[in-house]
This record gives structure tokens, C-alpha cells and sequence, in this order.
């Protein structure tokens, strides 16, 4: 069923077919093997369906009374809270129910909604099998489950994990053989594990052949709307947790939902967990369902007993931090400290100069670190441009410090008593960019804040934006970022009041934009606006000389830091880590200088200590003379590119996230990039696997 086909208009209506009159061969035959099959007597072909007898198998090993003759009623107070517990399934399943409540007028059926155990939490449909049903508790509060009622269609269903009908005789319990119901079961759109399920039941001799069709057109029809609220919940809890990420500039975040499920985990966070769990860190990606939040209280994200990939965290209490929807507790933040415990209580202190976010020096020229020419003549370009009130492009490959420079122009601008706004384009999904930037206003979409919310050009207005990633803004947003940067006016998404507002932009990228406006993916008229000024930080390996600069720097902050003894790096280890490519710049070599500082106990870096890559890294060659180097044969830069994603592509076996990572680029790039050069995934990868 399609989004737009899931209106009452297109359900089968269940009285229009014809009333069943048995199964399997008629329902006398199917009378006769239960009477069979519950006195001793074995067949060895029942004549009824393969679902049926595996259910009255089971419930016989479930010792269910075939006596009963209704289903136990849970009482009052149990009922409101499994209501509560399942209020988003009752909510997506609201507009089906009201629908069905017309449709089913007169029909002699009805229309439950069930939990994932089968207890009925809400029933509609002709009122006068509404009343009968009561007779068996096939309404609020009617536990369903194969253990307690046998077979029937809600329980056998869940048993089973896929729709059922079963019809009169079929039913296990001689007291509601009398009825039909046909069952679907509801399934979560995040994981696919089954969290309640529809059921279409009526007495058996107006039963309609078309209630299974309908049962499931009904279920696909409220799993559709509830993953829409499941998507619009999840974009405001993302939303709530960048809102206090600047609390916790320092310390990881992880996101989760009101089930335990991975929204959102920072790099810093992964870090940081790697290094405090080692080899036990679970494998964390979004959807995993995190179990065992110790010191969580009610209401606290938990997986226990969830279906679907569930890993086990163990964590602190005052890690835990409550993310509020409405009032209302909607999911959890998880607030990993910024340093890793040693085995000696180290006491707290403030963060080295040049690593704490509120240091003047990380907005000045004079904190960059390195005396090569390359770095040395981007900063005297930079210091011109700094005073002037103009955008500036910043490029460079991932890892360079592209923000570190951002900073400093923002500190040495006119504008550097107002506030620096970092926001990262590729960081948040394409429906939230809009609103991040530019605000929204109450009641702007499904899922918006009462309150409206402030976007991040107000939230720099007499200060500096600095946006990263440039590139991935969709082009349908571009031209409202140009008319910001030329007329200095914005409207909030939802509002027709135009905002003026002041604001410097420093807009940065790894990509190469004149590439993306020669394909089409980026508008020409913004490029040339952003790069009237533009400067380029060169990559670590053409600053010569800097990296032990950088080591010597890191080293003492870093030790610091951690409360430790900076680590002596020998000859031999500076020699291999000079020769080293380095394709994550500064950033991998403060990550290198991390490593040894925590698990070198000697004091000294040798180059066991270091990892793979940079033991088997080999140093550059020496620099030839004019008569013997050789100038490589022509290739365009399209080629190039093309060569290097196919290379990967076939090194990771096709594996396009491992392509990705080790190419320093999104999936999404990647995925535009294979599709720009034709690029198939298994034309590459099958040649070698």
C-alpha cells in the first residue's frame, strides 16, 4: 500500500464478501479432529491448516483449559497503564480506528487494537457485537495470548508473527469457537519487531472472507502514521539535544528515544567510550536499542526484553540526563565526561591553554601552531581579510583546522565582541537544515516546538556564523542563504515577518565547489559570493617542519589533560611519523600524540607503540634532481577522483561504508559521486570478489 492509497475509500469493506463456511475441508471436519485432538486421539494429517495445528500443539504444551469460554480481563488500573505504556500505537492507530468506527457500522464486526502480549486496549465497530464481544472480554482489558485464550486470530497471530485468520471450529477453547477474528500484526518502523497488532473479529456466520485483507491493510495503514510520528519525535529530540550540546562542548553525547534506541552519538563520545571500555565497547549505530542504563529510573531509555539489535552499556547516574518534550520525558542524553579516568584519582583542573573553549587564544592568529611557509602565508592572507566585512570560503581536506581559523578571523574582525556560531551543515538531516538556520515559528510543521525556536543566524546577529560543510546544503536552501547574505534579511520557516540581521559568514568545505557547480549540485551565483575571498589550509603533509611542532604542543596539553607525564618520541619514531601522509591532518596527529600519552606506561613512544598504519608507512623518497624526475603521464582531475573512489570501492570489497571512511567523504557524497562517474558497486567489487 502506498502513502497516498491508505484512506477509507480503498479498504475492502468486510461485509461485501461472502460468509465463511468453514476450512480445510468444512467445519465439521475441523470439529471432529479437535474433539480428536483434545480427547488423546492422534492423526497423523489433521485436516486443518499447518498454522492452526502448530498452534493447537502449542497450546496443549501450554496446558490451556479447552473449557474457557472468555479470555481473562485485566482490571482497571493495569489497563490505563498498559494504555499509557502503548499511547504512541494508540495514537498512530486513532485515525483507523475513527475510520472504522463508520465503516463497520452494521457490518457485525469490530476492530481492536492489541499490545505485543495481546491484551485489547481499544475496540470500535457495530455496537451491537460490541456488546456480545464483551461476553468473552474480546474488548478493553481481554488478555488474547495463545497461553491464555489457545488459538485465535490475535494470539496465534503474535505467536506466529504474521496474519491469521481463524475461523469458528479452528479456535482452540470450546466457549468462542462461535467467532471469527482475523489478526495482523503492527510493526515498529525503526526495527521491524512486532509492538501490537489489529484485529478484525465478528460471530461466525456474517464473518466476511475479506476480513484478512482487511485486518492488513488497517495494520500497514497505522504502521505508516506511526512512523511518520516516530520520525517527527526523533527530529525534535535531535533538535532538544544540539540545543544543549554547547553545554557539554567537552564531553561526548549520545542521544536516545523514549525505547533505548541510538539517535545520535558524537565522534568525542565514541572516543571516549573506546578509551574507557577498550575491547568491550559494543558496535554503536543508529537504531541499536542500548540495554542496561544503570542508575535510569521510570521512564529511562531501557531495551530489556526488546527485540531487534540491543547492546549492553553499563553507565554512571550522573551520566544520564533527561531529554523533555512538552513536558514530557521523551528520551535520554547520555553525557560522557571529557576525560578518562586513571587508576589514581587525578583532581580536577582546568582544561591546557589552547584546548579549552572558552580560551581567548583559540581567537587569535598567534594560537595556530607551526612555523612552515605554507601555514605561515595562509595566515598572513587570513590577517588581511580578518578586519574586512566579507564572507570568506575556508577549504581544506578534513582534519586541517579549517575552524581553528575561523575562530581567529572571528577575533580579530569587528565583530569579535559579538557571539561565534559553529553549526555543521552535514551534520543534521535535510529536513532540519531550514529550521536550524533560519528558526521556525509555533506550529511551522508537524513535530514544531510551541514556542518557535531561534535559528542560527539570529543566534549570531552582531557576531560570526560559521557554517561547515558548505557543500552538503541541499540546493533547494541556497537561495535563501544568498538573499541572507545579500539583503541581510531571513523569514523563519512557518513566518511571513522578514529578520534583519548582522551577521559575518565564514563558510567552509573539504569539497571542491567549482566541481559542484559544474555538475549542477551547487548554484554558481552563491559560490562566487562565498569565494570572493577564499583562502586554503594546507594539508599537514606540505607544512614541513610541523609536525613536530605539533607533537611538541599537543604533548604538553594533552599530558595535562589527562593528569599524566608528556611522552618522549624517539628519533626513529619522529623520522616514521615525518614520512607519514598523514590523510587526517592535525586532527589524527592530536589523536596519535592522545594514544601514546595513554597506554605508553614506558615514558617513551617506540615504534611498536604505534599503530598499524604508521609502522608500515614508509617514508617519503627522496627529492630527485631535475635530470631524473619523471613527470607522470596527463590525467584530469575527474579521472583521478574516479580512479581513487573505484580503488576503494574494490579494497573494502564493496563495502560502501568502509569506502566512505576511508575516502574522508559522507555516504551521501559518495553515493552522488558513484552515480556522477557511473559507478557501480558491483561491477567494481565483482571483479575481485
Amino acid at each position: 500500500m502506498t502513502e497516498t492509497s491508505a484512506g477509507a475509500s480503498d479498504w475492502p469493506v468486510a461485509a461485501s464478501g461472502p460468509a465463511l463456511h468453514g476450512l480445510a475441508g468444512g467445519e465439521s471436519a475441523i470439529m471432529k479432529a479437535w474433539e480428536d485432538f483434545v480427547s488423546g486421539f492422534r492423526r497423523e494429517n489433521l485436516p486443518v491448516r499447518d498454522v492452526v495445528a502448530h498452534s493447537w500443539n502449542r497450546c496443549q504444551s501450554f496446558l490451556v483449559d479447552v473449557r474457557t469460554g472468555a479470555a481473562p480481563l485485566l482490571g482497571a488500573e493495569r489497563i490505563e497503564a498498559l494504555r499509557r505504556d502503548n499511547r504512541d500505537l494508540l495514537r498512530a492507530a486513532a485515525a483507523t480506528l475513527a475510520e472504522a468506527a463508520d465503516l463497520l457500522a452494521g457490518t457485525r464486526t469490530v476492530m481492536l487494537i492489541t499490545d505485543a502480549n495481546g491484551v485489547v486496549l481499544d475496540a470500535v465497530g457495530d455496537h451491537g457485537t460490541l456488546a456480545a464481544a464483551r461476553d468473552i472480554s474480546l474488548s478493553s482489558g481481554g488478555h488474547w495470548s495463545e497461553t491464555c485464550t489457545g488459538t485465535n486470530g490475535i494470539g496465534t497471530a503474535l505467536a506466529s508473527k504474521q496474519p491469521v485468520l481463524v475461523h469458528a471450529a479452528e479456535h482452540y477453547c470450546e466457549g468462542i469457537k462461535g467467532w471469527s477474528c482475523a489478526g495482523a500484526p503492527i510493526h515498529d518502523p525503526m526495527d521491524g519487531s512486532v509492538i501490537g497488532l489489529l484485529d478484525i473479529s465478528g460471530l461466525k456466520h456474517v464473518f466476511s472472507t475479506q476480513a484478512l485483507a482487511l485486518a492488513v491493510v488497517a495494520a500497514r495503514q497505522v504502521e505508516w502514521t506511526l512512523a511518520r510520528q516516530t520520525e517527527a519525535e526523533h527530529m525534535r529530540l535531535l533538535e532538544a539535544c544540539l540545543e544543549d550540546s554547547h553545554k557539554y562542548a567537552s564531553q561526548g553525547l549520545i542521544a536516545l528515544d523514549a525505547k533505548g534506541r541510538l539517535l545520535y552519538i558524537s565522534r568525542k563520545a565514541t572516543h571516549l567510550l573506546k578509551a574507557r571500555l577498550g575491547p568491550d565497547m559494543p558496535e554503536l549505530s543508529r537504531g541499536v536499542r542500548i540495554a542496561s542504563l544503570q542508575g535510569s529510573g521510570p521512564g529511562d531509555a531501557s531495551a530489556e526484553g526488546a527485540t531487534g539489535p540491543c547492546r549492553r552499556l553499563t553507565v554512571l547516574a550522573d551520566w544520564i540526563k533527561p531529554l523533555m518534550l512538552d513536558g514530557e520525558r521523551r528520551g535520554t542524553l547520555l553525557v560522557i565526561p571529557g576525560t578518562v579516568p586513571t587508576r589514581a584519582a587525578v583532581p580536577r583542573r582546568p582544561a591546557p591553554p589552547g584546548l579549552d573553549e572558552s580560551d581567548s587564544a583559540r581567537s587569535r592568529f598567534a594560537g595556530l601552531v607551526g612555523a612552515s611557509d605554507s601555514l605561515r602565508a595562509v595566515v598572513g592572507q587570513a590577517e588581511l581579510l580578518a578586519p574586512l566585512n566579507v564572507p570568506i570560503l575556508i577549504e581544506g581536506e578534513t582534519g586541517v583546522g579549517k575552524e581553528l581559523f575561523a575562530r581567529a578571523i572571528h577575533g580579530h574582525s569587528a565583530a569579535a565582541a559579538g557571539p561565534f556560531i559553529p553549526f555543521n551543515c552535514g551534520a543534521v538531516s535535510r529536513e532540519m537544515l531550514a529550521s536550524e538556520l533560519f528558526g521556525y515559528v509555533r506550529g511551522a510543521f508537524t513535530g514544531a516546538s510551541n514556542e518557535g525556536r531561534v535559528g542560527r543566524f539570529e543566534l549570531a546577529d552582531g557576531g560570526t556564523l560559521c557554517l561547515d560543510e558548505i557543500g552538503e546544503l541541499p540546493l533547494d536552501l541556497q537561495p535563501y542563504l544568498l538573499r541572507v547574505l545579500e539583503e541581510g534579511v531571513l523569514y523563519r520557516v512557518g513566518d511571513s515577518t522578514p529578520r534583519r540581521v548582522s551577521v559575518r559568514l565564514l563558510a567552509m568545505t573539504n569539497r571542491h565547489l567549482r566541481d559542484e557547480v559544474a555538475t549542477g549540485r551547487f548554484r554558481r551565483d552563491l559560490y562566487h559570493r562565498l569565494s570572493v575571498t577564499a583562502l586554503r589550509v594546507p594539508p599537514l603533509r606540505e607544512r614541513h617542519g610541523d609536525v613536530e611542532r605539533l607533537i611538541g604542543h599537543f604533548n604538553r596539553a594533552l599530558a595535562e589533560r589527562h593528569g599524566r607525564t608528556p611522552v618522549h618520541f624517539g628519533a626513529a619514531v619522529l623520522d616514521r611519523l615525518n614520512g607519514y601522509s598523514w590523510p587526517g591532518n592535525v586532527r589524527e596527529l592530536k589523536n596519535l600524540v592522545e594514544r601514546m600519552i595513554l597506554l605508553c606506561t614506558s615514558g617513551t613512544a617506540a615504534l611498536v607503540d604505534l599503530p598499524e598504519e604508521f609502522r608500515e608507512a614508509n617514508a617519503h623518497p627522496p627529492e630527485t634532481g631535475p635530470e631524473t624526475r619523471v613527470t607522470p603521464a596527463p590525467m584530469s582531475l575527474t579521472l583521478t577522483e574516479r580512479k581513487a573512489i573505484e580503488n576503494v570501492i574494490l579494497a573494502t570489497g564493496g563495502n560502501l561504508s568502509d569506502a566512505a571512511g576511508l575516502l574522508g567523504i559522507s555516504r551521501s557524497t559518495l553515493y552522488r559521486k558513484m552515480s556522477q562517474y557511473g559507478i557501480r558497486r558491483s561491477t567494481v567489487a565483482g571483479a575481485a570478489f
